[in-house]
């Protein structure tokens, strides 16, 4: 039997082989060449070739560039900014489900509960607030048996006790002898207990709501500008606490159960027309202690900081207060806000294992969806509004802080807003008020720190510090669960009588000069 041709099949293979991706092809054959240049070979024996360098490039393979997708458009990128990618997973115990009838007993978390006792150390409730609690409050108590909250301590309260502490705060005339007399002891390191700094907090008002209450009501409180709601059993013993961001987490991760708020997160900021236009923040080159006065004068809970052009290049908040609690750390009060910036990402640098830049702007452009992504991500209370080149523009680089000796700074540019007679600086940008105090404003410190070792870093040293945009206005957590309410028919009440509250009274120079370049209404964060 005659055996067929092999020729036709080894044929159709390598057609088949030519037919497929062109990563797959095979590789020309080289040209044939003589026995006269290869030499006689002996029957039986394999010849082998190994090609030359110059064969090699005569014949290269197929490059994989010729297979690459195009980049992205600027518009693609602004579209990725805009919506970015998210892991959530929406829980399906809440499908279907209207948010406002969902338990507070389901969302409370148990673990965030911290106790103190009236009697316990203000060094060792610092420790409890640091380390064991990122609710960012501890609850205080008369006993260790009680279970009922008689105030709470946070950031804010550590803030307001290390001024006293250091001399930096001026007292009125009620609580001179309360002031010195917790110099006294500070000085001589006399532990000092919560009751006797009790004075000192200028609390918000406490809210507790049974574990059978809907969803709703906590929203309404939180849209007021509670900040914090204590969950009770039937025994109306405290059983859990909920705050503002672990509720916008909640909203953030179940947004796709709940249409109506699903809805809110594709609208620009610009049309929402949410959040406010009156902002007080801080010069970047102005010492940390002004900064941390600022706060507590005015009842703020964090602060942008700004160069002298208003771009923001910063942001500092109570909750930092924790880097200033030994002694060695003390004398940055003295240094710069943007020194003081720089000392919290090289630590969180070194905690992470990587470098990091805080990012707490958007600008009128970004997505609701954007902005609570960035507040769910940093754990931040606000977003400071910038403004942008135009309405689609791709983002900046991140600017990476370096260490810069102050002799090699450039020198600082001259501020472009207007400054005012009060002892502050206003931004000309129509729509906005930002008061920026200067530094003369505030009162010094009655003891002067030493500053050795932390020289100061200008805000304008720093590489691409006004990448971020020009401070225009400010969106808060209250600001977002406030719009939340009432997109679900609720009526939240005005939160200007909460942060009037949680306002210091202070006999500051800074006071008078920020009440008189304010409108009738609180806009305080």
């Amino acid at each position: 039997m005659d055996i067929p041709d092999a020729a036709p099949k080894a044929a159709t293979a390598s057609s088949a082989s030519n037919s497929a991706s062109p990563l797959s092809a095979p590789l020309p054959s080289p040209p044939e060449r003589s026995s006269s240049q290869t030499g006689a070979q002996k029957p039986g024996h394999v010849a082998t070739h190994r090609q030359s360098f110059a064969e090699n490039q005569r014949y290269p393979p197929p490059s994989p560039r010729g297979q690459r997708h195009p980049s992205f458009t600027q518009q693609a990128i602004q579209d990725l900014m805009n919506h970015p990618p998210s892991n959530r997973h929406p829980n399906p115990r809440f499908a279907g489900r209207d948010w406002r009838d969902i338990n507070l007993g389901e969302l409370a978390m148990p673990d965030e509960v911290r106790w103190v006792e009236l009697d316990t150390s203000v060094q060792d409730a610092t420790m409890t607030l640091i380390k064991n609690s990122s609710s960012n409050v501890v609850l205080v108590r008369e006993t260790p048996d009680s279970k009922t909250a008689l105030s709470t301590f946070d950031h804010s309260d550590l803030n307001a006790y290390l001024l006293v502490v250091v001399g930096l705060a001026h007292a009125d005339e009620d609580n001179v002898d309360l002031y010195n007399h917790l110099s006294t002891k500070a000085q001589s390191q006399t532990p000092i207990s919560l009751r006797e700094i009790q004075s000192l907090c200028r609390k918000e008002q406490l809210v507790l709501l049974p574990a059978d209450s809907t969803l709703d009501k906590a929203i309404e409180v939180f849209g007021s500008g509670i900040h914090h709601v204590l969950i009770t059993n039937s025994d109306s013993e405290i059983v859990g606490i909920l705050n503002q961001l672990h509720v916008l987490e909640f909203f953030w991760h179940e947004g796709a159960n709940f249409s109506a708020i699903d809805r809110l997160y594709g609208n620009l900021l610009r049309d929402l027309q949410i959040g406010t236009h009156q902002i007080i923040a801080i010069n970047a080159d102005a010492p940390l202690a002004d900064a941390l006065l600022l706060m507590s004068n005015e009842g703020l809970t964090s602060v942008a900081v700004v160069d002298n052009g208003l771009n923001v290049v910063g942001n500092i908040s109570t909750a930092d207060v924790r880097h200033l609690t030994s002694a060695a750390s003390l004398p940055l009060l003295k240094s710069s806000c943007m020194h003081f910036i720089s000392v919290i990402l090289s630590e969180r640098g070194v905690e992470r294992g990587r470098d990091s830049f805080p990012v707490f702007y958007v600008n009128p452009y970004s997505t609701l969806a954007h902005t609570v992504a960035k507040l769910v991500a940093t754990h931040s209370h606000r977003m400071w509004v910038v403004e942008s080149a135009s309405p689609s523009p791709s983002a900046p680089a991140t600017p990476l802080l370096q260490p810069i000796h102050p002799s090699a700074a450039p020198a600082v540019v001259p501020p472009v807003a207007a400054s005012t007679s009060a002892g502050e600086v206003s931004s000309p940008a129509a729509g906005s008020n930002v008061l920026v105090p200067q530094t003369s404003a505030l009162s010094a410190p009655q003891s002067p720190l030493p500053t050795q070792g932390f020289a100061s870093v200008p805000a304008a040293a720093l590489p691409g510090a006004g990448l971020s945009g020009r401070l225009t206005g400010v969106i808060s957590l209250t600001d977002i669960l406030n719009l939340f309410a009432r997109s679900g028919g609720l009526r939240p009440l005005d939160p200007s009588e909460q942060r009037a509250r949680r306002r210091r009274s202070s006999s500051s120079s800074v006071r008078p000069s920020l009440d008189n370049g304010r409108a009738s209404v609180d806009f305080r964060r």
